[in-house]
């Protein structure tokens, strides 16, 4: 009977370990990375000739701030897993045609790679948590596809829009995230 309150308690021991590793990456590298890519955004704003009107964005596709107001009142690994979603459809926006825009490919693509890695970061920290997906927020990153880059037809002008919407959902990203690291 001893011996197995002893492996009870040492499968619990090296379970809770292994989960506090899981967010190691969260704990050292997450702010970095967030620094890294704020960076290189606000280098390929430094890289484009057009100035845009913030109000363009909003009229025909709001910021989803009450998205990310209920994300904040999650769990932590939801959100961790809304941060990570919110990442990943903005690698699949980069994605797109980008050839108009005034930026240089080499910071897209060092952008895009710090992002990836952020989102495989946080979610190495979700662990086998399955996050379902939020289909409204899926549909707000649809409709900037469609309503800035699409009837802007990809000009430098729509992904000057797009970086800006970008850089306000990396802050808030950050804010997200920022607030598990300061209860931990």
């Amino acid at each position: 009977m001893l011996n197995r309150i002893l492996f009870v308690c040492l499968f619990l021991g090296l379970c809770s370990a292994g989960s506090s590793l899981s967010c190691r990456w969260m704990d050292h590298k997450f702010r970095q990375y967030s620094e890294n890519s704020l960076d290189l955004l606000n280098t390929m704003a430094n890289n484009s000739t057009n100035t845009t009107e913030d109000a363009e964005v909003e009229d025909t596709v709001a910021f989803p701030n009450n998205l990310y107001s209920q994300a904040s009142e999650a769990s932590a690994k939801d959100k961790l897993g809304f941060t990570v979603q919110v990442l990943e459809e903005m690698v699949t926006l980069f994605e797109q045609d980008h050839s108009s825009a005034s930026w240089e490919e080499s910071t897209l693509d060092n952008f895009l790679n710090i992002v990836t890695q952020q989102a495989d970061g946080l979610r190495s920290c979700i662990g086998s948590h399955s996050h379902k997906k939020n289909k409204k927020l899926h549909m707000y990153f649809k409709r900037l596809s469609q309503h800035v880059l699409e009837q802007k037809s990809r000009s430098a002008e729509a992904w000057e829009l797009i970086r800006k919407e970008i850089k306000s959902h990396l802050i808030r990203a950050d804010q997200l995230v920022s607030s598990l690291l300061t209860t931990n």
